[in-house]
């Protein structure tokens, strides 16, 4: 994981980071930090280190839970260049802003971080951020397989990359290494959370690729097409990888959308997802019109011959009850969010009639104990990434470089779950 500043300048690792920036009054509140005040030159100009080597780094912080607007602070710390043997200094690149992310500083996660004071914040603190494309500034002596100038991304979730820079210690577990060619750092960044997600829910729950096979190995006359899933949230991270995955792989997709505000709007969506591969796209209100959705779902699997056995769940409440009237017997539902904040009981009925299986999906868990697995799926989507056949997400940046100010930072946070955004907030990290 990412730990904070070390205070010893005995240390002797390679020296970290140093870049230049014109004198600011931004200057005058670093010259507190730890390790001392900065080096100025003749011609005025300061460094971003302090004495021996010191890294001036910046992260985003909460004490405790509450909307990010009011729990983030802006914190400025020394990095010593003395680093542990098994330790690597990075600097990020860039990092998503995920609603996970958004739920671990409001408290509603579903594990609580720990709380720690390394950074030297006033109160033990949590610098939040799962996922993002980090370079490797310098190495720790016992560091095996890893070197300056490599991009890197967290191994795990929980690593906290709202910050400049980071100390890893155990860095070859920590950390997984990246063959960034033909890449750029926004894809590496968002590569981990919402693409990893879709291919696991579609590999390991049903395999519906032997289904597929089955189905037209059969006596008969041929399937239409792959075997089917519906996904609700369709327009997210996860669902427009499940969309490009499912593609790739022959599969057909039932994909449910939140109607937008004109139909001129809705029907731009529709066509962005068809674009992308999916094969059919309706509204919530579609999706819950039982006589028109069964109908439509009769003519999208004839009459039940092509059967619909995997349900991909990141909204509950109505929506989920739904999709459980749209599931085949046999079939499963795979929960991985609660967009709604609505309830959902599971149904006796249909576990006892449908044979439906509810399972869910924790990504954070999932990846802590198939660690080889998880760097596998990495891999294998940026090498479609690579290829042309893996689009990236819509994005929207979010400059972060030395003088940017806390407010844009909080309020970039904040606005992720606030109604329809142009793309995934994605902090894009320049001169730092």
């Amino acid at each position: 994981m990412a730990v904070a500043a070390r205070s010893s300048a005995a240390r002797t690792a390679a020296t970290g980071l140093v870049r230049p920036f014109a004198a600011s009054p931004i200057s005058a509140r670093l010259s507190s930090c730890r390790g001392g005040p900065f080096a100025s030159s003749p011609a005025g100009i300061r460094w971003k280190s302090g004495p021996y080597g010191y890294t001036q780094a910046k992260a985003l912080y909460f004490s405790r839970p509450a909307e990010p607007i009011d729990a983030l602070h802006l914190h400025t710390h020394s990095i010593s260049p003395g680093l542990p043997a098994g330790a690597v200094l990075v600097r990020t690149l860039a990092a998503p802003i995920n609603p996970s992310d958004v739920n671990v500083i409001q408290g509603t996660y579903g594990s609580k971080p720990e709380y720690s004071t390394l950074l030297g914040t006033p109160e033990p603190a949590v610098v939040p951020g799962n996922e993002g494309c980090f370079e490797v500034v310098s190495v720790g002596p016992s560091v095996s397989g890893l070197a300056r100038g490599d991009w890197v991304i967290p191994a795990t979730t929980g690593f906290g990359t709202f910050r400049t820079h980071a100390l890893v210690e155990n860095a070859d577990k920590a950390l997984f290494k990246i063959d960034h060619t033909g890449l750029t750092p926004l894809q590496v960044a968002t590569v981990s959370v919402n693409p990893c997600s879709a291919f696991r829910m579609l590999r390991d729950h049903v395999d519906l690729v032997a289904l597929s096979m089955k189905r037209f190995a059969s006596p008969g006359p041929a399937p239409k097409g792959g075997a089917w899933f519906v996904q609700n949230g369709a327009n997210s991270g996860v669902g427009r990888a499940a969309i490009q995955l499912g593609r790739l792989w022959g599969l057909r997709s039932i994909n449910v959308v939140r109607e937008r505000a004109t139909p001129e709007e809705t029907a731009a969506l529709k066509q962005d997802l068809t674009d992308l591969g999916a094969t059919v796209v309706v509204t919530d209100k579609e999706f819950l019109d039982r006589k028109a959705g069964s109908e439509l779902l009769q003519s999208l699997t004839d009459g039940g011959a092509d059967p619909l056995l995997l349900g991909l769940n990141c909204v509950g409440g109505k929506s989920a009850a739904n999709m459980v009237r749209w599931l085949s017997p046999g079939g499963t539902m795979v929960t991985y969010g609660g967009m709604s904040r609505e309830s959902f009981p599971f149904p006796t009925g249909p576990q006892i009639f449908k044979r439906l299986k509810f399972e869910g999906f924790w990504l954070s868990e999932w990846s802590k104990e198939n660690p080889r697995a998880k760097q596998q799926t990495v891999n294998e989507i940026l090498d479609l990434i690579r290829q042309g056949k893996f689009k990236d997400v819509p994005f929207e940046e979010i400059p972060w470089s030395w003088e940017t100010e806390e407010k844009v930072l909080k309020e970039a946070v904040q606005g992720t779950l606030e109604g329809f955004r142009n793309g995934k907030g994605v902090f894009v990290f320049g001169e730092t």
